[in-house]
């Protein structure tokens, strides 16, 4: 007997009879396998309100935005009055809407640069509006910079208790250099320890913005933020593009859907995209089939079509399943255009400044936490990623990051995300060493710095990286900076009274020193009130070495770092002394040393186990009991030639723990 399906023809199924609707389900769904219908095809939807809104507004009606300012000005907070104000979102809900991850709001600060698109209506019209809440602290500046790229304007806040601080002078030459049209916004005027004139004064004097142009706002509550989305609307301009020229959009974020592959966030310069276009990428060559578009409003709100001067996400159908295909500044175009579409120049790569090592508490995780750091650096491109391995402690990652607390940011989101248990080792910096012959190599692993036999024979010089420092303090603190700065081996470059009370202070200082907590250090001296910001300098020669922590004379190759010869001592007397407290008691001696090359700076020993060999002598003579204790020492000494200590992962980890 012939299955059920065979039964019917394809000819008897294209009939216009009712013959479908007495079939069991199966036929149906048989039928649905062997349509004409195209693979991955997308199912129309009907057309909403909002998306009809968005139709009617043309391109001289779109305003592309960020908010930047130094950390804790409040940012976040006027992003929610906005939305409120847009009715994008229900008042009084949820606060910092757009600090989406938990490290966010844990930490109280701005991570990863978010987007919102909102309709407002002035005078009687409608615009469409996209906002950026950008990061605030220098560690992540690559995503301020990104964030320029999709914008036309910015609005600079300033917090009128605390005035102009080193980011707010940092973002604004950033966007200055970006053409991006500014209007000052002046936050927390309700506050009791407010000062508006002297910020006013601040912006004129340092960013010759003119104070009657700034807008005075308590975004806590609301107080005169009705008055910024009409300045945004008069002053910044609407983006360039047409949407009849072929399809041309930059990818400016991205990030990691279970269910959907990697999701992108583009600005459509020209053109316009819609679910089942076929695009390429112009850095990998593929080709992908669009399986939706949508903006964000403020999460993912899917639309029929994105169009020239908007910024919204696209997925894929079947979806991009490996996230480095996902390159942030790629241009994308319809298939067929690529040889008519000019690629966009794309986004200066950062340069990491900061490394550690990765390794897992527990190998067996290793594929876990493989994949859990390639989905974090998916949304993170500034990390750089590379494998590298441990005789201490197993196979594991070198990471590279724009600070120290870019760094401990990425660990907090392993933890939280992902539940990953982890090792990592202390900050390092990368150091050039100069050969002999003239080559340059730059030095981003301890592990490969030259020791000092090959420094001797074949190295001309060594040189480590200086950044240059902007420091915004109260006048008062001034004497106390300038003690931290030149403890840290600071060249003073500038100082400069911009206020009666208010000092910037430019300092060139060793990276090295940057990443051990200076940050904190200068918090504390000054009680909150220190702002700072860095760059690049430049390569200075150095007298560095490198420290290795030994035990019972073998090297630990998982604590090892470059120091100045300065520093060598005192960090190796440190070393010693907190490795001791973590390992174990042995049947032996157990010698732990910090050397800088065959030069021992520091030594803890910890004393073995102790068997009384004369307990049962009591009337004895001394021959008797110098014998039993040198035969003691004898057994002890062949121990010590075959023992090998094991340290345990757990004391690497109490030992590497801030």
């Amino acid at each position: 007997m012939r299955p059920w399906f065979q039964l019917f023809s394809r000819a008897n199924c294209s009939s216009k009879s009712n013959l479908w609707a007495q079939l069991p389900p199966r036929a149906c769904a048989w039928r649905s396998l062997t349509s004409t219908r195209p693979k991955y095809a997308i199912r129309a939807k009907p057309v909403g309100d909002l998306e009809k809104r968005i139709a009617e507004i043309p391109l001289d009606r779109f305003r592309n935005f960020c908010i930047v300012a130094h950390v804790d000005h409040g940012k976040s907070t006027l992003s929610d009055r906005l939305l409120e104000l847009t009715g994008t979102i229900a008042p009084g809900g949820n606060k910092q809407i757009l600090d989406k991850l938990d490290v966010e709001r844990e930490r109280g600060i701005t991570v990863k640069a978010q987007t919102c698109s909102m309709i407002y209506n002035h005078k009687g019209k409608d615009y469409l509006l996209h906002l950026v809440d950008t990061p605030g602290h220098v560690d992540f500046r690559a995503e301020v910079s990104r964030s320029y790229a999709s914008c036309g304007g910015a609005l600079l806040l300033v917090d009128a208790s605390q005035g102009v601080q080193a980011q707010t002078v940092a973002n604004f030459y950033l966007a200055f250099a970006h053409g991006l049209q500014l209007i000052p916004i002046v936050n927390k005027v309700d506050l009791a320890s407010a000062d508006t004139p002297r910020t006013l004064e601040q912006m004129q004097s340092t960013f010759e913005l003119d104070p009657e142009k700034a807008v005075l706002v308590s975004a806590k509550t609301g107080l005169n933020v009705e008055a910024v989305l009409p300045s945004v609307i008069e002053r910044i301009p609407s983006p360039i593009g047409d949407h009849l020229k072929p399809l041309r959009l930059l990818l400016v974020d991205s990030w990691y859907s279970t269910y959907k592959g990697v999701i992108l966030l583009v600005r459509i310069f020209d053109g316009q995209i819609r679910a089942g276009d076929q695009v390429i990428s112009f850095a990998t060559g593929l080709r992908y089939l669009v399986g939706e578009v949508g903006i964000m409003y403020p999460d993912q709100t899917p639309q029929t079509i994105l169009r020239a001067g908007q910024v919204g996400y696209i997925y894929f159908n079947p979806g991009m399943k490996r996230s480095k295909d996902a390159k942030v500044g790629d241009t994308f175009t319809t298939v067929g255009s690529e040889t008519i579409v000019e690629p966009l120049p794309g986004f200066e790569e950062p340069k990491a400044m900061v490394f550690v090592a990765a390794f897992p508490v527990d190998q067996a995780d290793y594929i876990h936490l493989e994949d859990s750091i390639n989905q974090i650096t998916l949304n993170d491109r500034s990390v750089t990623l590379q494998k590298e391995s441990s005789e201490a402690l197993g196979p594991g990652w070198r990471l590279g990051f724009l600070g120290s607390l870019h760094c401990s940011v990425f660990e907090d989101r392993l933890r939280q995300e992902h539940g990953a248990d982890i090792i990592i080792t202390p900050p390092t910096v990368p150091f050039k060493v100069i050969w002999a012959n003239g080559k340059e190599e730059i030095i981003k692993n301890p592990a490969d710095f030259p020791d000092k036999e090959h420094i001797q024979r074949g190295v001309e010089a060594l040189q480590e990286p200086y950044v240059l420092m902007t420091i915004t303090l109260p006048d008062e603190y001034l004497g106390r900076v300038i003690e931290l700065c030149e403890a840290n081996r600071g060249d003073q470059k500038e100082l400069t009274f911009f206020t009666a009370a208010q000092v910037i202070l430019k300092y060139e200082l060793p990276l090295a020193h940057l990443v051990e907590d200076f940050f904190g250090k200068l918090k504390g001296l000054t009680k909150g009130y220190a702002s700072m910001d860095y760059e690049e300098a430049e390569w200075r020669p150095s007298n560095i070495v490198k420290l290795q922590l030994l035990v019972n004379h073998i090297p630990v190759d998982a604590v090892s770092r470059v120091v100045h010869s300065s520093q060598a001592e005192r960090l190796g007397k440190q070393w010693v002394t907190k490795f001791k407290e973590h390992v174990d008691r042995q049947m032996y001696e157990v010698v732990i040393q910090a050397a800088t090359g065959k030069r021992i700076v520091a030594r803890e020993t910890i004393k073995p186990f102790r068997k009384d060999v004369l307990s049962k002598l009591h009337a004895s003579d001394v021959s008797r009991r110098r014998k039993l204790l040198e035969k003691q020492k004898e057994g002890r000494k062949r121990l010590r030639a075959v023992g090998n200590i094991t340290i345990d992962h757990k004391a690497f980890q109490a030992f590497l723990a801030k």
